[in-house]
């Protein structure tokens, strides 16, 4: 186990990880990480938390585009800090520097993936086939090998040979018609959503289906080419909304915080601040009404069913905001809890971050760099006892670990490394201040 677990603790309540933490579920498999932004290195992290060895194969010089993507920038003492967004998707992994445009570099490239379990790529559709890193050319290296592809638009299709981004996907998908102010009230209008959410699910579902393809590996033998589009994981999770157009025909519009099918469930304006109100059941409606004294509602049968509630929401509405307005939002959201009436407030990310139920389930880390630099991350959120996530490697430098994987996983000397170098194929990190932190 990596002495970098020696390192880690808790970000709020200090707890210790030793090097004898779990390895995770994924301990024994090698994944080449070509990837670089945010779904596919995503996928690759969560492969790491869980266990697997990562190997982050960078361009020399530049690295994942996300190192450069600040402020705010980590200051490490070395000149050349990395962008806080390259921290949320990029621990539990190896750095190493090869500049796989260069013949040399792409065979460096096929070597390690010969040795591999998974490969993750997010190049354009086809963009990898002339540097012979492309699915079918290493499949037939190595048939086992489990090569997964992120692309906006998929392998296949009229627009497979488009990029994709986030914020457009998001607009594709009709995410953003249904995300917004509704017609006619001040700031109405499409809006995208304030996290990049069709990269997150599109790695989550990388994820998963990297772990099947695994599955079926155990059973035949047989590695494949899974195919990730950002248009497609977004489209999967229009869920209701999709839905309720498949059956009923209407086109979903913009809601603000309000629920397309559930009423009351949106916001609040109480006497000092924004509220939640989330009533999934009749019952909680009747609870929230005796709890405003407003049993007048409870008992008007427009009102008994969600089918009714919904059908005459802004009536009712109006008639909530006036019960919830004389409140404090503090002394409501105790009072609701104590009625068992769902409900919460709206938290800034500061308060978040200090939340004790976040703080208790672990989700504030803090690791060290090779370097010694601290640096505090969001933790794997599922709570695994048997096999939990571990903490191992904090997130790289560019190019740290070039030196020790060739010589680990390819068996090259210190000579045939210098060549590369001198080259411009390989980069090494400087490693003098981490030798100084031995």
């Amino acid at each position: 186990m990596d002495d970098h677990a020696g390192h880690l603790r808790a970000a709020a309540r200090p707890r210790r990880m030793t090097a004898e933490a779990a390895p995770g579920p994924l301990q024994g498999l090698r994944v080449l990480d070509l990837s670089r932004v945010l779904a596919a290195p995503l996928a690759t992290q969560i492969l790491g938390d869980l266990g697997a060895e990562v190997i982050k194969v960078e361009q020399p010089g530049r690295g994942d585009d996300t190192r450069g993507w600040g402020p705010p920038f980590l200051e490490d003492g070395s000149g050349q800090p990395d962008a806080a967004y390259f921290f949320c998707a990029n621990r539990n992994k190896r750095s190493v520097a090869i500049d796989f445009a260069k013949p040399e570099g792409a065979a460096l490239v096929r070597r390690m993936a010969a040795g591999a379990d998974i490969l993750v790529e997010n190049f354009r559709t086809g963009g990898l086939a002339r540097h012979g890193l492309d699915a079918a050319s290493l499949l037939r290296l190595n048939p086992r090998l489990i090569y997964c592809s992120v692309t906006g638009f998929g392998q296949t299709g009229p627009y497979a040979s488009r990029g994709g981004y986030d914020f457009l996907i998001q607009g594709m998908s009709g995410l953003m018609s249904v995300t917004g102010r509704p017609e006619g009230e001040p700031g109405a209008g499409p809006m995208k959503v304030g996290l990049p959410v069709s990269d997150l699910f599109t790695g989550l579902y990388a994820t998963v289906s990297i772990l099947a393809a695994l599955r079926h590996r155990e059973r035949t033998g047989e590695g494949q080419h899974v195919d990730c589009a950002l248009l497609d994981s977004q489209v999967s999770l229009l869920a209701n909304q999709a839905m309720n157009h498949l059956v009923g025909g209407e086109v979903p519009r913009r809601l603000g915080n309000a629920h397309p099918n559930v009423v009351p469930y949106r916001d609040f304006a109480t006497s000092d601040d924004y509220i939640l109100v989330a009533c999934g059941s009749d019952g909680q409606f009747r609870a929230l009404c005796r709890l405003l004294e407003r049993q007048d509602l409870a008992d008007d049968p427009r009102f008994a069913t969600n089918a009714g509630r919904n059908r005459d929401r802004r009536v009712l509405e109006v008639e909530l905001a006036k019960a919830i307005a004389p409140w404090r939002a503090a002394e409501l959201l105790a009072a609701m809890a104590q009625a068992g009436v769902p409900g919460g407030p709206i938290n800034g990310i500061d308060q978040v971050l200090q939340d004790p139920q976040v703080i208790a389930r672990g989700m504030l880390r803090e690791m060290r760099r090779d370097d010694g630099t601290a640096v505090r991350v969001i933790g794997y959120p599922v709570q695994l006892p048997r096999s939990p996530a571990s903490y191992r490697l904090a997130p790289p430098r560019l190019g740290q670990d070039t030196r020790a994987v060739l010589q680990e996983a390819l068996g090259l000397g210190v000579a045939e490394i210098e060549a590369l170098r001198e080259a411009g194929v390989v980069a090494l990190a400087d490693a003098r201040r981490a030798e100084r932190m031995a």
